[in-house]
């Protein structure tokens, strides 16, 4: 008899705290200078080269370029030994209880010849039981209005073991200093979708993906299963749509504006089943349809300057739970995926660059000691 989970990103970490035991294997399973050739899967008509652009991240996740040429990337940072039990309802087993920390979340500056400094490191971080391998969630991503950045925090709350500090979006000022600007916690409690998934259930919610568009901000949250809408000024959060309604616990993470629509990739449920995944296109009114079918554990979807799809899939459902070395980047061609790059050990996020190049957090999930997170430049041929 087989036990089907959902799969949340708390989920995930479970599935990842098994696939990658011992620790070593995560090591083993990093891109090094004389393999680093292997990762890529050149296509007839294009050449792909792929580099390890940084290093010494910490669980690496959603990441931008900023106005000034740099990147920036979310981190979930280290995690936190403070309980809440005895608070408030705690995430339940295997995954919960979680235990949290209001500081250790962070956020780093890239520049373009891959020097690494850090903008904050005071922002929320938790972690998983124990035995789920305490797998961490922080800062979950970021996004830029003009000169100004925001900052996606999606492992803080009450149930993740953080007290006085809830999920939320937080404006980012030039000293690293956070301001709130829209709290989602509250926001999820006061606003539950129509179909949560109560055996996977996380109050403060998962939040992953944000992008800026217009005079808002966009974020996606996949335990419960909505896409909304932040107005950056008042701090007021409308529901664009409940993805849960329509489509059930299907976990959707990423999250990409184009054209003026939504484009939403999911994660999906255990076991992992290769092609179950799929990119919806969701419409400011919030009508959802299918873009696209046939993906695996979506993490990050976005569009190049030709308006060609590119998703980011961190396993390739060749196990039940995700393996190092089988994430992949994919091309939507003719509305089937082709993969560009392979070999990825649970990559987590991806943005294009100003040189046109995609940038690829890896490593973003399950590798102790800390600092293990990379970026990978992946430059395509045409």
């Amino acid at each position: 008899m087989s036990i089907r989970l959902p799969l949340s990103t708390g989920a995930l970490a479970l599935a990842v705290a098994v696939a990658l035991s011992p620790a070593s294997a995560v090591q083993k399973s990093l891109p090094q200078a004389q393999d680093i050739a292997d990762l890529v899967q050149a296509q007839a008509a294009e050449s792909v080269t792929v580099s390890v652009f940084a290093t010494g991240l910490n669980n690496p996740r959603g990441l931008k370029f900023g106005p000034d040429g740099n990147l920036y990337v979310a981190e979930g940072g280290k995690g936190g030994t403070q309980s809440t039990a005895g608070h408030c309802t705690q995430v339940i087993p295997p995954i919960g209880p979680y235990t949290g920390s209001s500081g250790g979340g962070r956020i780093s500056k890239i520049t373009p010849a891959g020097i690494r400094t850090t903008v904050t490191a005071s922002l929320p971080s938790s972690q998983t039981s124990a035995p789920t391998g305490s797998l961490t969630s922080g800062v979950a991503d970021i996004a830029f209005m003009g000169n100004t950045m925001y900052a996606l925090i999606g492992g803080a709350g009450c149930s993740h073991g953080v007290l006085g500090r809830d999920n939320a979006v937080v404006r980012i000022s030039s000293t690293g200093a956070a301001t709130l600007v829209a709290n989602l916690s509250a926001f999820q409690k006061t606003h539950p979708v129509a179909k949560p998934e109560a055996d996977d259930f996380e109050p403060d919610g998962t939040w992953w993906n944000m992008v800026a568009a217009g005079d808002h901000l966009f974020a996606v949250e996949p335990n419960h299963g909505e896409l909304d809408r932040i107005n950056p000024t008042t701090g007021a959060i409308n529901r664009i749509a409940d993805i849960s309604a329509t489509q059930g616990h299907i976990v959707p993470t990423a999250l990409s504006a184009f054209y003026g629509n939504f484009f939403v990739g999911n994660l999906g449920t255990f076991p992992v089943v290769k092609g179950a995944a799929k990119v919806l296109k969701i419409t400011p009114t919030g009508t959802v349809t299918t873009a696209v079918n046939g993906l695996t554990t979506v993490l990050s979807v976005q569009f190049d300057k030709r308006g060609r799809m590119y998703v980011l899939q961190t396993t390739d459902g060749s196990t039940p739970n995700p393996s190092p070395g089988t994430g992949s980047v994919v091309r939507i061609v003719n509305g089937a995926p082709v993969t560009i790059v392979s070999g990825l050990s649970t990559p987590t996020g991806m943005t294009f660059g100003p040189d046109g190049a995609l940038y690829v957090s890896n490593v973003g999930f399950g590798a102790p000691p800390m600092g293990l997170g990379q970026i990978l430049r992946i430059k395509l041929g045409n």
